[in-house]
């Protein structure tokens, strides 16, 4: 009986003891490495102002997590999937970050990730858009947080279908976010009964668009879309605005805007464009309060990947604390089981594909008439629900979704 009763007492000891260590937090600190494009094509979009989001997490949560210090290191990836992976694995080897976020340009994320894969450790994707990496690429280590081609074909290229716009021409940065909104974009319009009559792709990134414009006026299509971003974008509609590309009859779809875009441009320029944002600083009280904090720190309004690296991160934050842990896997876990209620998102939730999955918008540009100030950019069209905006786990290819 005693040998019972010690045996049993033994093994409850043994549990208490597994249990407490996997809630420690390794180091007593939590790391947290920001990786994003600093200095080129992407600076605007996430860059030097996601750093500034990313603190302003940090700020909020008090810097530490029940008496545990908040530590963040940062780097610029250059654009470059050799530099992006290397800084990773220098931040996980040497300085043991628990968390990545930033992750802009598609290339990089893709060799990051895999590193963040192979040191057990999480990735918060809020600036890269290829939908593959939760789909073909996807990981138990990392999330997709704000955006993705899918939902972006998804809106906007419905969109401007039904408007009319029913033959296509694709411009597309030659890298793999733009070989996954290319694919995208052919889908949505073959399945409402639209055509790709061409595309060509260009470098990444590049300074001159005048071939390339001159292309997709010669095809003829009712519709060049365009499928790059951040400073490819903003040339490529100068380009096409000043070789009278609307002028003649075709409209332009920029398939992936972002607000910093379309201030520096200016309404005369971008007046009338449809695109699709998963997020915006004047949808409510709520986005405009911390738009205006944000507005102090940079100077600018924040786009929807600044907002959408303080939500993961505070997310991710808020898991640690609850779990009293910064392992992985349970974090993790804990962010997936718990809804997304913030200024970013209302009842997001994290699918078993790492996709967090949350409402988009289709917004069309304002003319200057219709602004009321600098930043009074948009229109709201229409609200596209999660489930409708994000591919279908029915049509996944990610590893992680049980197949029926």
């Amino acid at each position: 009986m005693n040998f019972v009763r010690n045996s049993a007492s033994a093994i409850l000891a043994s549990s208490l003891i597994a249990a407490t260590a996997q809630a420690q937090i390794s180091n007593n600190e939590i790391r947290i490495g920001y990786l994003a494009d600093m200095s080129g094509t992407y600076r605007d979009l996430s860059g030097p102002g996601g750093l500034e989001a990313l603190k302003m997490a940090v700020e909020d949560f008090g810097g530490t997590v029940d008496g545990r210090k908040i530590v963040l290191f940062n780097a610029d990836d250059l654009n470059k999937p050799d530099v992006g992976a290397n800084t990773v694995r220098q931040w996980i080897d040497e300085r043991n970050v628990d968390m990545v976020t930033g992750l802009v340009a598609s290339s990089v994320v893709l060799a990051a990730s895999k590193v963040v894969e192979q040191g057990g450790k999480l990735a918060l994707i809020s600036g890269a858009a290829a939908s593959s990496l939760t789909n073909e690429h996807c990981s138990p280590n990392h999330i997709h947080w704000t955006y993705d081609t899918f939902a972006l074909a998804n809106g906007t290229a419905n969109a401007v279908l039904k408007d009319g716009g029913k033959s296509w021409y694709i411009l597309t940065a030659d890298y793999a976010f733009g070989h996954s909104m290319e694919a995208d974009i052919k889908k949505v319009v073959q399945a409402e009964g639209g055509s790709v009559v061409g595309a060509v792709r260009h470098p990444f990134p590049s300074s001159d668009f005048s071939s390339y414009i001159l292309q997709a006026q010669g095809s003829g299509a009712d519709v060049v879309a365009l499928a790059n971003a951040g400073a490819d974008t903003v040339n490529s509609l100068k380009t096409a605005s000043e070789f009278g590309v609307t002028q003649s009859g075709q409209r332009l779809a920029g398939m992936v805007v972002f607000l910093n875009d379309i201030h520096a441009m200016g309404l005369e320029v971008t007046q009338g464009l449809m695109l699709t944002t998963g997020w915006y600083w004047d949808m409510n009280e709520e986005t405009r309060a911390w738009a205006e904090r944000y507005q102090k720190r940079v100077g600018s309004k924040p786009t929807m990947v600044h907002a959408g690296i303080y939500s993961a991160t505070t997310h991710y934050l808020n898991a640690v604390k609850q779990t009293g842990s910064d392992d992985t896997a349970t974090v993790r876990a804990q962010m997936a089981k718990t809804p997304v209620n913030d200024m970013f998102a209302k009842n997001g939730r994290i699918r078993e594909d790492g996709r967090m999955v949350h409402d988009m918008y289709l917004v069309k540009v304002k003319t200057p008439a219709e602004s009321k100030g600098e930043w009074d950019l948009y229109q709201m069209v229409r609200t596209i629900p999660g489930d409708e905006a994000f591919r279908p786990l029915a049509e996944s290819q990610c590893k992680l979704v049980a197949k029926n």
